[in-house]
């Protein structure tokens, strides 16, 4: 027996299986209309309890012949069925359209809007969007899902924002979303399953803390293998601030961030044009240390965001690419897809 104990539940088991066969089978779309054969419907537990109920109701009225009985019976069984043609209508023929997220950082929450249109002329009340399974989204374990609630008005639209948290770097598809409602009674929950067709890339998590850049390396020798100038902890291309510099060549978004943090004068640094002259930063994998490889990208990743803010040239090499040096926004991205592809 202790060589099973360690086996999933037989029903968790066939339950997981019967659910990744069934999203299998749906196709891939950022923009759907539910229909008749994309709305399912089941009762609740307070539904059950309801049926029950008025299953005593009945079998008690036909025993004592009671006729209020009878008229209590049929007319709360005639309010469910007419509870249940209501939830099932608030769902079907709604049209959900869903944007495309930004790229993001691994372990940052991701958010993505979806716009909910209603073309018929009554409000479709109490619709709520989450992620379907919020563990294969790549949410900790034990966290719960999180829906998003909306009322969606009479010949009008509705945008909500789904959030999940995505644990990998890569390119990676949005996870499969639900959507379901129990108005007006609570006693029916009517629902359905949605796969998006659209993407998002996910950087590598910046390593908090990192260490200083790496030196510069002589542009005369600009092999991987070439020497590395001794440096003071910030690339040749940068120093500390000395009395008499010109302020023009102080880094302002550099010294606004020590502002914040209550640096003074020494937290500046300006430009060293003559030895920028003569080196030129380059963030290499080789230059991570004896960390893992993802451990080494996000160091890596940290690198590219601090040579950013600092205005540097900077070029990444990795072990299937080498992107030269550059600066700027379009540089900034694609260094960090590359580490994010890679």
């Amino acid at each position: 027996m202790a060589a099973f104990a360690f086996l999933p539940h037989p029903l968790a088991f066939l339950q997981n299986r019967l659910q990744r066969w069934f999203e299998a089978r749906l196709p891939l779309a950022d923009s759907v209309t539910l229909t008749q054969r994309t709305v399912y419907i089941l009762p609740t537990r307070p539904g059950w309890m309801l049926f029950l109920t008025l299953a005593v109701l009945l079998v008690a009225s036909i025993n004592y012949q009671l006729n209020l009985g009878y008229l209590l019976t049929f007319l709360l069984a005639g309010t469910a069925l007419v509870g249940m043609h209501v939830c099932h209508g608030t769902l079907r023929g709604l049209a959900l359209h869903l944007t495309a997220p930004a790229a993001q950082y691994a372990g940052a929450n991701t958010s993505f809007d979806i716009q909910l249109t209603n073309a018929r002329r009554s409000v479709r009340h109490g619709i709520g969007l989450s992620v379907l399974d919020p563990q294969a989204a790549g949410r900790q374990q034990g966290a719960g899902r999180h829906w998003a609630w909306t009322d969606v008005p009479a010949q009008g639209s509705s945008t909500v924002q789904v959030a999940f948290t995505p644990l990998r770097r890569g390119l990676h598809r949005l996870p499969t979303l639900t959507a379901e409602t129990r108005f007006p009674l609570g006693t029916f929950r009517v629902w359905t399953v949605w796969r998006p067709a659209a993407q998002v890339l996910v950087y590598p998590a910046p390593e908090p803390g990192p260490p200083p850049l790496p030196s510069g390396e002589p542009r005369s020798q600009g092999a991987g293998n070439a020497p590395r100038a001794q440096s003071s902890g910030e690339f040749d291309g940068v120093r500390g601030y000395r009395r008499g510099d010109p302020l023009k060549h102080v880094l302002w978004k550099k010294a606004a961030k020590a502002g914040e943090q209550g640096g003074e004068s020494a937290g500046l640094v300006v430009r060293d044009h003559q030895q920028a002259q003569h080196h030129e930063l380059w963030l290499d994998i080789r230059q991570a240390g004896t960390l893992s490889a993802e451990q080494g990208l996000s160091r890596l990743c940290a690198w590219v965001l601090q040579a950013d803010r600092l205005g540097l040239r900077y070029g990444l090499r990795l072990p299937a690419a080498e992107i030269s040096p550059a600066s700027g926004e379009a540089h900034k991205r694609r260094c960090l897809e590359a580490l994010a592809t890679c």
